[in-house]
């Protein structure tokens, strides 16, 4: 049995003039036409200004620990959006009709399903607790009226169908309507099955589970190009995986030496290129990347490329926490596939894939926090895993920060905004006002200081929509959804 079919989606036609007024319909289209221009004259000239559009979630202060959101994933048109928690839940909100065909288009989401992907399991080999918690999700392309995603805690991969249903079936001959079987001698006439209007309703199941391949705890999951194979990694190895097959995997990368003790660096991330199905990336704590072409070998233990910035002579550079704050926590490829870009504690580096001496692009996310490292590695908070996420166009990045705030750079006019995601802006089309944190003495009005930001507030996990401005930002058991000013 084939995974998908080969049904395609409904394509809905343009409005024909014909059926209604020729006037009407040419100032609709131009006034679509020129909104959209707006839009994207706004994008490339980083003038984008941001309002609050919705928030999900419960806003008080009574957060339980399985409530936390743990990843978030537009699919690939938008028009659905999963987030995953630490309860091993999973939510997916579907883009609301009416503000799609809204001019200028708004970003509001409705939940769509709620389903509970996995639960807490004990291995009793290795006595671990293995914890529900979701580590990532990741969409696969639609390919007829259902969606498929993956999802994965720190041992097992799951691929669920998330499908609706508005008919039932009534009148079967050997069962009754309450779905009791029927004795073979209670049935006296022969019926025809009907079928019956029913409310719609939307049905998560499990089509694939995919176990016991991984000794370490996973920390990435990426559909290959070819939507036929996926790759998973854990700490010191990546499997290679067909979406059909449940009982074999093939180790594609491993870097565990024969003596643990001898163990230098670990995998934190991997991704595929989102166009040539042989490549694909990891990610080291060593703060390098290495780019492996499945076409040289089987086992790919020799890497094409390796992205590595050189060191310089900087005496913060020789500091006790140089390795920690060099670790890389996110890798993601861009749209292209001509570039990646890597976050590390500190900052967000973009590299050309056609050269590895350097980054070609450096942006600082939080470089105030360098002075207060020692605090920050006696609270663990300089160990916490920073997520990124590019836009559509590739133009722009996002990434998060403490204090609840998030910070979106303009490659194109090196322009950058931190802004905060605060229960305090909770009305719609409130205009987001840019935060800035001082280090010196004088403090300038909306400004923070850095000595008070709360680092148990913390933006690991955001996603921006593939065709819009719309982000999708993650804080601790909310998720915000902002787009750019309507």
């Amino acid at each position: 049995m084939k995974l998908f079919g080969t049904t395609p989606t409904d394509i809905s036609p343009i409005p024909s003039p014909d059926n209604e007024r020729s006037g009407s319909f040419k100032s609709r289209f131009f006034n679509h036409y020129m909104n959209n221009q707006k839009r994207e004259h706004k994008s490339s000239h980083g003038e984008t200004s941001w309002c609050f559009s919705q928030v999900k979630g419960a806003l008080n202060d009574d957060i339980t620990d399985a409530d936390v959101i743990s990843c978030v994933e537009f699919n690939h048109d938008g028009d659905l959006l999963a987030t995953g928690d630490k309860g091993g839940r999973v939510v997916i909100f579907q883009r609301d009709p009416n503000s799609k065909a809204a001019n200028p288009r708004r970003g509001e989401f409705n939940v769509y399903s709620t389903f509970q992907s996995h639960e807490p399991e004990f291995d009793y080999l290795k006595s671990l607790e293995i914890e529900e918690k979701i580590n990532k999700i990741r969409w696969l392309k639609r390919k007829n009226q259902a969606h498929f995603l993956l999802s994965t805690n720190d041992k097992t991969i799951k691929l669920w169908k998330v499908s609706e249903r508005d008919k039932c079936i009534e009148g079967y001959n050997t069962k009754e309507e309450t779905g009791r079987v029927r004795e073979p001698n209670q049935v006296t006439s022969l019926r025809v099955p009907s079928i019956k209007p029913m409310d719609l309703m939307v049905e998560a199941t499990p089509r694939r589970v995919f176990a016991n391949a991984h000794t370490y705890h996973i920390n990435s999951i990426s559909v290959n190009s070819d939507q036929e194979t996926y790759l998973s990694a854990d700490d010191l190895r990546i499997n290679l995986w067909n979406l059909e097959i449940t009982n074999q995997s093939f180790n594609i990368v491993d870097i565990k030496p024969s003596n643990m003790e001898e163990l230098t660096e670990v995998i934190t991330a991997a991704e595929f290129h989102p166009r040539d199905c042989n490549l694909f990336v990891y990610s080291s704590s060593k703060g390098t990347i290495r780019l492996c072409d499945m076409r040289s070998s089987a086992l790919c233990d020799q890497h094409a490329k390796l992205f590595e910035e050189p060191e310089d002579n900087e005496m913060n550079n020789k500091s006790f926490f140089r390795e920690i704050i060099s670790s890389i926590s996110d890798v993601k490829m861009s749209n292209s596939g001509r570039y990646m870009m890597s976050r590390d504690y500190l900052s967000i580096k973009v590299w050309d894939l056609h050269m590895e001496t350097k980054p070609v692009e450096t942006y600082s996310v939080h470089e105030y926090l360098r002075t207060k490292l020692c605090s920050l590695y006696e609270n663990d908070c300089i160990f916490d895993k920073f997520e990124c996420c590019w836009n559509g166009n590739d133009t722009s990045i996002m990434t998060g920060s403490y204090n609840n705030f998030f910070r979106v750079f303009d490659r194109n006019t090196k322009k950058d905004l931190t802004m905060e995601a605060s229960k305090d802006i909770i009305k719609p089309k409130t205009v987001l006002k840019p935060r800035k944190v001082y280090t010196g003495n004088k403090r300038k009005k909306d400004e923070i200081s850095v000595d008070c930001l709360d680092f148990n507030k913390k933006i690991l996990h955001t996603a921006w929509h593939p065709l819009e401005n719309i982000l999708a930002v993650a804080a601790t058991n909310n998720l915000f959804i902002f787009q750019d000013k309507f």
